[in-house]
């Protein structure tokens, strides 16, 4: 299996219809997408597998991510591999190929939070380790903390909130920059720029806004989708080529708007 994550991967926060989450990951994966990201918190990673299971692609070639909620599970040693049991239980895999803090809250302590990840790590249990909702200093912490290497950090990322210091941040390190939301919400698509460039190239404003989030080096994104046309829509941004042009005029978005947001964000 590749360590470089596609362009284009499929979410699937509140996908959680047994039946249609199950059929969407099997319809992802068979139509071409290569990543999958859930979480414990989802509440859906049985049906996440059941997808996968049903899909005719080997296991090995479907990036797999899931995520530990310091709030929901616990974020201590134990509860951390107590939480990784589950989760592959749920999702009948014998190993995850990321594994995510979702926010650093609750009882996330730095040094024992990715300590547990990194022997997972060395225990072969979760192939690749992430944080997800940082700032560039928690980022940092854990940089300093994780005795082996970040994988990425998963962060609200689009048009209305560009991100631009941790995509630096990100490229400087070496690691990837994973966009949730990418399409803000369905708000992004609407914007004067997004529709301009997608008139241009004659495609979707989601394709367009999709091709612009992860123009950067080191940037991918999981825009979420159930019904097929919208998962082959987003999959076909990973074939469009911005021009400099194309990518100044969304950068001049000025409107700045964060849509997920909750109690002990570092930014708030």
């Amino acid at each position: 299996m590749t360590d470089s994550l596609p362009a284009v991967g499929l979410g699937t926060w509140q996908n959680t219809d047994p039946d249609q989450c199950a059929r969407t990951v099997a319809n992802a994966l068979e139509m071409g997408y290569r990543h999958v990201d859930t979480a414990r918190f989802y509440g859906n990673e049985e049906h996440v597998g059941e997808g996968i299971a049903a899909a005719d692609v080997p296991r090995e070639d479907a990036f797999l991510a899931s995520k530990v909620h310091p709030e929901a599970e616990g974020a201590a040693y134990d509860e951390v591999y107590e939480g990784i049991e589950k989760s592959l239980s749920l999702l009948e895999v014998d190993a995850l190929d990321l594994l995510y803090i979702h926010w650093p809250v609750g009882n996330y302590e730095a040094e024992e939070t990715l300590a547990a990840f990194a022997d997972l790590v060395d225990d072969g249990l979760v192939r690749h380790v992430g944080v997800s909702n940082f700032d560039r200093a928690l980022v940092e912490e854990a940089l300093e903390v994780l005795d082996v290497p970040l994988f990425a950090n998963q962060v609200e990322r689009h048009p209305l909130l560009p991100q631009e210091d941790l995509v630096a941040h990100a490229q400087g390190h070496d690691y990837d920059l994973v966009a949730y939301s990418p399409l803000g919400r369905g708000d992004a698509l609407s914007l004067p720029a997004v529709e301009a460039v997608a008139e241009k190239h004659g495609v979707s404003p989601a394709q367009a806004c999709l091709a612009w989030v992860t123009h950067p080096e080191n940037v991918v994104a999981i825009p979420k989708a159930t019904g097929e046309g919208h998962l082959r829509d987003n999959l076909g941004a990973a074939d469009l080529e911005l021009d400099a042009e194309d990518v100044e005029r969304i950068d001049g978005v000025d409107r700045r708007e964060r849509f997920v947001e909750r109690e002990g964000a570092p930014w708030r």
